[in-house]
């Protein structure tokens, strides 16, 4: 790893390839493995961590920047991974590990606490090789012992197995995060390794003015705190990194390299709940989704059902498991913390009434019903479940015990604390909430979840982060159910393609070792939904869908090494062996409007061999063409064999058109032939458009002489007019590119 920019590591800053060193696995490493990892899921997070730490700027450099993404997907392991990157760093002679993590005090608490027992800080039963400071406040009593420990790596007398490595956990909070800047500014922190890590990066790290041309409160102190650390790798951890990726390639937060992580064979994500026949997800009626226009004056149905559908969970968790563990019921219904209370109060209503129930003699005829209602909840789960679900007459005594061990909370800010959950407490919980469940809020043991709203203003990012039901759960995915309004289910299954769109992009850049600033921004999301939050960024971006549409450029004039480039990759397609023949049509076409066809050529080789190999000069050209070609990417993964038909327009011969100052085409298609009579209009030439095959991809080779103000200005102009039919329509993003 050179040491020219400070940040990406490149002279002159220009990103380089990234250069990996070799972390070695240590006594701290290999302990966190033994009492914190699973066995079968060891191997991978180690080598994936070594690859991590191994991309940075090694410990014994002089100084020196490096930005990394580490990508996961939601509750898939990103907090195992950064725990492990940790251990290593401590092995590698890291003396610093900063972990900012939290925007609010229960998230905060919640990773710290983790932290603290995943790298056994509390275990009286090995040495001291942490010293953790969480929210370190910039005072003496904290600066001493912090010197303390820095003294001791400046000691060559210390063998190194005995030297503290200091841990700071922080807010990301803009005054926690200048309490640690001004603290750290007093320290000489120069030949110092340092590593940085940025959980969930995309939330609140990224500059919210950056639209605006100015810096955001909580973005200008993590820049300082950056600027504090003259030896350190950052790393950005994110299930969602569309913001990360589309920010400025010049801000300082921007990564330079990027590692996929992979989910455990136990994971359970999108593809699982939204491919498929999505056995797990039921649609919340319109009728039954609370909103202004549609205020509901009692509990809807499905939220009846779904309780239904939990509590028989229960039984059977409690049956079975003996109170061990935790099995949780997720009611997100909005934002707004007046519904919540709503919500809570009718799940709390709904228990009362059937606990009664449940406790009237067993020939009460409402007790009855109730259970009957049960029965067809038990029959639900045994669909998904199978025969391991115990029968329900062997469950029906177990439901009054599952009500006594289910507590019901409401999360939010609504009483300004959100509340702590101690999931020791209790076996069953339903957790009512909003924002403050949206992300990094782990719910343990979640079976179903309720969420009767709608997708908000379509940021991919934060509809994604909402999914709390994904995670480690394959063992009890039987028991799981999702309840969502339909525009949100869309909003899901969309992501799906998008984000597994991105991770093999993504993840093709981290096998090459490229810097990630070489990555053409560009990727496949619904024009329902948008990449993120619009005020981080501070390049616009393009987002579209061609289905039933011909995509051309308008700019066609170019120069002379580009049109004679062009001139070159038709040529060289032309002279395969394509069996061309006349179009049909009528007698008394002309000459210009009798063209040469070619069908069932395979799609792939008109991609690669010339789609792709033609340069497109005009930038709103250039992003179009981009989206066509990740469509037509899409459409080849789904079926390899897909054809398309070529028509050599005019046979080939030169057609002249105009173009304007800025190079565009005034008139780039024949039109109809003739034009009037209107009774009568393209009875012998249909016009240019219409010359395609309606259900499959179309390309029309067009061969130019352009001319301006009655000159010619260039000759043999190659043009290709791709023709989109509707059934490979697909929605994509792609950015403007960044000098």
């Amino acid at each position: 790893m050179t040491n020219g920019d400070p940040e990406h590591g490149g002279a002159d800053g220009v990103p380089e390839a990234i250069e990996a060193w070799q972390p070695r696995v240590g006594p701290e490493a290999e302990g966190f493995l033994e009492h914190s990892v699973p066995n079968d899921a060891r191997e991978t997070v180690q080598d994936s961590a070594l690859d991590i730490l191994g991309k940075g700027i090694p410990p014994t450099d002089e100084g020196g920047h490096e930005t990394g993404l580490v990508v996961g997907y939601v509750q898939s392991g990103k907090t195992m991974s950064f725990e492990m990157v940790t251990a290593l760093a401590r092995d590698n002679g890291f003396q610093m590990v900063i972990v900012v993590t939290g925007t609010s005090n229960p998230l905060f608490n919640q990773s710290t606490g983790r932290l603290r027992r995943d790298l056994r800080l509390d275990d009286q039963n090995r040495d001291r090789r942490w010293s953790h400071f969480p929210n370190p406040n910039n005072d003496d009593a904290t600066l001493g012992p912090i010197r303390d420990v820095m003294d001791e790596w400046r000691d060559a007398a210390i063998p190194e197995e005995d030297k503290r490595t200091i841990l700071i956990t922080v807010l990301k909070n803009h005054t926690r995060l200048n309490n640690l800047a001004r603290l750290l500014q007093q320290l000489d922190l120069n030949h110092v390794p340092v590593l940085l890590i940025d959980d969930e990066a995309d939330q609140a790290s990224l500059n919210t003015q950056a639209a605006q041309g100015q810096e955001s409160t909580t973005y200008r102190r993590l820049m300082a705190l950056r600027q504090t650390l003259p030896h350190h790798t950052y790393l950005q951890y994110t299930a969602t990194p569309q913001a990360p990726l589309l920010i400025n390639i010049i801000d300082s937060l921007s990564p330079n390299f990027v590692h996929v992580l992979e989910a455990g064979d136990e994971y359970v994500g999108g593809r699982e709940f939204f491919g498929g026949n999505r056995r797990n997800i039921r649609v919340i009626p319109l009728h039954q989704v609370p909103t202004t226009t549609n205020p509901l004056t009692e509990p809807p149905e499905t939220l009846l059902e779904a309780l239904r559908i939990f509590m028989v969970g229960v039984a059977a968790g409690l049956r079975e498991a003996g109170n061990r563990g935790n099995r949780s019921m997720l009611v997100h219904p909005s934002h707004l913390t007046v519904q919540h209370e709503e919500f809570v109060n009718w799940v709390r209503d709904i228990f009362d009434r059937w606990k009664q129930t449940l406790a009237l003699p067993d020939g009460d005829t409402d007790k009855q019903e109730l259970l009957e209602e049960f029965r067809l909840a038990h029959a639900e789960l045994t669909a998904t479940v199978g025969q391991s679900l115990p029968p329900f007459d062997v469950l029906a005594p177990h439901f009054r015990r599952a009500f006594t061990n289910t507590r019901i909370l409401e999360v939010n800010s609504r009483e300004q604390n959100t509340p702590q959950v101690d999931w020791r407490s209790t076996y069953g919980w339903i957790v009512v909430g909003g924002q403050a469940m949206d992300r990094g809020f782990t719910v343990e043991g979640l079976t179903v979840t309720y969420m009767p709203r709608g997708v908000g203003v379509g940021n991919a990012d934060t509809v994604q982060q909402r999914a709390r039901f994904f995670g480690y759960k394959r063992r009890y995915l039987g028991y799981c159910r999702v309840y969502l309004e339909q525009s949100t289910l869309d909003a899901f299954q969309s992501y799906v393609t998008h984000e597994e769109d991105i991770r093999e992009q993504l993840q093709a850049f981290h096998e090459s070792g490229r810097p990630l600033g070489e990555w053409k921004r560009a990727f496949l999301l619904d024009t329902n939904l948008r990449p993120c939050r619009s005020n981080v960024l501070g390049f616009d971006y393009m987002q579209g869908r061609f289905g039933n549409e011909w995509v051309a450029p308008r700019v066609v004039q170019a120069s002379n090494q580009v049109l004679e480039s062009n001139r070159r990759v038709v040529g060289n397609f032309l002279q395969r062996d394509l069996a061309w023949a006349e179009d049909v049509g009528h007698a008394e076409r002309t000459q210009t409007q009798r063209h040469l066809v070619c069908d069932d050529v395979p799609l792939q080789d008109v991609v690669s061999d010339l789609l792709v190999q033609m340069r497109i000069t005009g930038p709103t050209d250039s992003q179009r063409n981009t989206g066509m070609l990740l469509q037509l990417q899409r459409a080849l993964e789904a079926n390899p064999d897909e054809i398309c038909r070529i028509y050599r327009m005019s046979g080939g011969d030169v057609r002249q058109r105009g173009v304007d100052e800025n190079g565009e085409v005034t008139n780039l298609y024949q039109g109809a032939y003739p034009v009037t009579p209107l009774a009568a209009r393209g009875t012998i030439y249909p016009g240019d458009r219409l010359v395609r095959d309606d259900d499959n991809v179309t390309i029309q080779i067009h061969t130019l002489q352009l001319t301006q103000n009655d000159a010619v200005v260039a000759d043999q102009v190659m043009v290709l007019t791709v023709w989109m039919p509707e059934r490979l329509a697909e929605g994509w993003v792609v950015q403007d590119p960044q000098a």
